[in-house]
């Protein structure tokens, strides 16, 4: 049967026109989803409005300082900004120290543990009742043995960090698809080759994960070891100890601020570079989509 000319011209246009919708779903997807984080950080300022004009009165509104009186007598003013901003470059330097050293201490500790059960029973119980143990109790120890400065801040990261360094990677490296294992068995692979081509790559995404997990807690190891170890150089949880005796509020809120500023772009680093490092190949790189 012939189809007339004047529908001949509109199947194709009809066809054409299915496809779209569904990016056009995509993209309000898209659009959403960044809207979203500006809606939840709208709603957080207008809470902080609310409980510095509703909840407090005027003589104890100092305790929550409304924002723009954070942003003028903190942010824009540098005699306030400038010590905040040096004490952050020290935390971020212990902290970042602290998170390389968890790091290859951590997949070091995991690739050993998994060599053989025998290991992994001997050193995992001791990798536990290292995350279980108070930092606060470690303080005073640690100042004795290795002073009040830079190095023992740097220890207390370390100790933080270190756990989910260790147990996600060796979660990776003991994930790894039996049948490709049984593939370099039968290549008769040394236990080098199957480490460095199989149990590592494919452990990246577990890396990473833990990653995304140690570089926050490094950020608060490096904080209350500013509180605590407090020679050398002021850190920005120095500051929120001293902010904190003075009730200077608009300050304590701002180093605040900055602190978890800090901790997110460190976040989203690495969240950026796993997805970079893990390319396309795993579910973790493409969001679910």
């Amino acid at each position: 049967m012939t189809v007339p000319a004047s529908t001949a011209g509109t199947v194709p246009a009809a066809t054409a026109r299915q496809a779209p919708p569904a990016d056009r779903a995509r993209r309000r997807g898209r659009r959403l989803a960044r809207l979203v984080p500006l809606a939840s950080f709208a709603l957080a300022v207008g809470v902080w409005y609310a409980v510095s004009y509703l909840a407090l009165s005027p003589d104890r509104r100092f305790l929550v300082p409304p924002p723009h009186q954070v942003l003028t007598t903190s942010f824009l003013d540098w005699t306030h900004l400038q010590p905040m901003l040096q004490a952050l470059g020290l935390t971020a330097q212990i902290a970042l120290v602290g998170l390389l050293i968890a790091t290859f201490a951590g997949i070091g500790t995991a690739v050993l543990m998994s060599r053989g059960r025998l290991l992994e029973g001997l050193i995992y119980p001791y990798a536990v009742v290292l995350q279980t143990v108070p930092i606060l109790a470690l303080v005073p120890l640690l100042g004795m043995w290795f002073g009040f400065g830079f190095t023992s801040r740097v220890i207390v990261c370390v100790l933080i960090a270190l756990f989910p360094m260790i147990s996600n990677t060796l979660f990776g490296l003991q994930s790894v698809d039996q049948a490709h294992h049984d593939l370099f068995t039968l290549q008769k692979a040394s236990r080098w080759a199957r480490l460095r081509k199989l149990e590592l790559p494919a452990a990246l995404p577990a890396i990473f994960t833990g990653l995304r997990t140690s570089s926050g807690l490094s950020v608060i190891g490096a904080i209350v070891g500013d509180m605590f170890f407090k020679q050398g150089s002021p850190g920005i949880g120095t500051l929120l100890d001293v902010y904190r005796a003075r009730l200077q509020s608009e300050d304590l809120f701002a180093a605040i601020l900055l602190a978890s500023l800090f901790g997110v772009t460190v976040f989203a680093l690495f969240t950026l570079l796993g997805r970079i490092c893990v390319g396309s190949w795993h579910a973790s790189a493409s969001d679910g989509r």
